[in-house]
């Protein structure tokens, strides 16, 4: 029989001691090498419903660019540089994001503007040009797509009208442009006088609608494009530039499409400021203040294709113009 004595009780207590201060030495774990970066973002869209309609938002990507000192029209390069710094934004160089939209009707999927296009994807080794990536990314098919609606006909929302193959990315959908749009553009008059730094955009729309064999739906403001979906005009930026009230069960949502474009709070904080980007400064001005008078006066969700993604906003008063007020982020729909 073991006998438990003060002797035998010290020696085990002792064993024991030094077994507890040795032990983690001889359990020490190696050091796990550093993880490397990701490297990427994650696919960019976020979906919300109105009323019964499901809305995805799918970023097209950003693009960096420079700011020229003629870049606001009316004010001097001191004065617009001092608005982006207070934007947080540098002074010379600016990031523009791009927010096409679907809307899931319930009877029609319909895309309203369509990106940079593949081509750009390529180019810009992915910063942009991402429409249709994301799009599949977030489960939507292109040949599932029954319209597509255009706001007007500049190149980051028409040329994603075109696969990588330069044929039609959604072969089966009726493409919808505005009818003021469409006369403008495809005008060979206005094409000869245009001066040249517009004729780019005349002979984009022509190679673009001529891939598609110029098989369009032409549509005017004030109609519904499909049920739903009604254009409203919104001129300035170009002659025949439409936004869109998305309706559904007493809900609504304005989609602005370029209301205000490229540094685009820039001209919601200053909206009498006129930007290179808009053809007719003083229209697209009236058109900015009818807008957001109306949609801070009935607090409506506005959503801005030039806005940070996803673009989502209310628009509130603020002196002698506007601010945003980003509406909450859902991680359910």
């Amino acid at each position: 029989m073991t006998q438990l004595n003060r002797r035998s009780l010290m020696a085990n207590t002792a064993a024991a001691t030094a077994a507890s201060v040795l032990a983690p030495a001889a359990m020490t774990i190696p050091a796990i090498a550093a993880a490397p970066p990701i490297g990427k973002q994650n696919a960019g869209f976020y979906r919300h419903k109105v009323g019964s309609m499901e809305v995805t938002v799918v970023t097209d990507g950003v693009r960096a660019a420079p700011v020229p000192d003629t870049f606001v029209r009316n004010q001097p390069k001191e004065a617009v540089h001092a608005a982006l710094a207070s934007l947080y934004m540098d002074k010379d160089k600016a990031t523009a994001p791009f927010n096409p939209v679907v809307v899931n009707t319930g009877s029609k999927l319909v895309v309203i503007d369509t990106g940079l296009g593949p081509a750009m994807f390529e180019q810009s080794k992915g910063a942009q040009g991402q429409f249709q990536t994301n799009l599949a990314a977030a489960g939507i098919d292109r040949n599932a797509v029954d319209a597509v609606v255009i706001s007007h006909f500049h190149g980051d929302h028409i040329n994603g009208l075109l696969a990588a193959d330069n044929k039609a990315a959604y072969p089966n959908a009726e493409i919808m442009v505005p009818a003021i749009e469409w006369k403008f553009w495809m005008n060979d008059e206005n094409l000869a006088k245009a001066p040249e730094g517009l004729k780019g955009n005349f002979n984009n729309a022509r190679r673009v609608f001529g891939a598609l064999g110029n098989k369009v739906t032409q549509y005017d403001a004030d109609r519904e494009v499909v049920p739903g979906i009604t254009a409203v005009a919104a001129y300035g930026h170009t002659p025949g530039h439409m936004a869109y009230v998305v309706s559904s069960g007493g809900s609504k949502l304005i989609v602005q499409s370029d209301v205000t474009a490229a540094i685009a709070v820039l001209f919601v904080r200053n909206p009498g400021w006129h930007g290179a980007p808009d053809m007719d400064g003083p229209v697209a001005e009236a058109t900015r203040r009818k807008l957001y008078d109306m949609s801070a006066a009935e607090k409506s969700l506005i959503l801005g294709f030039h806005w940070a993604f996803p673009g989502l906003c209310y628009v509130e008063k603020d002196g002698s113009g506007y601010r945003l007020a980003p509406a909450p982020w859902n991680p359910t729909i």
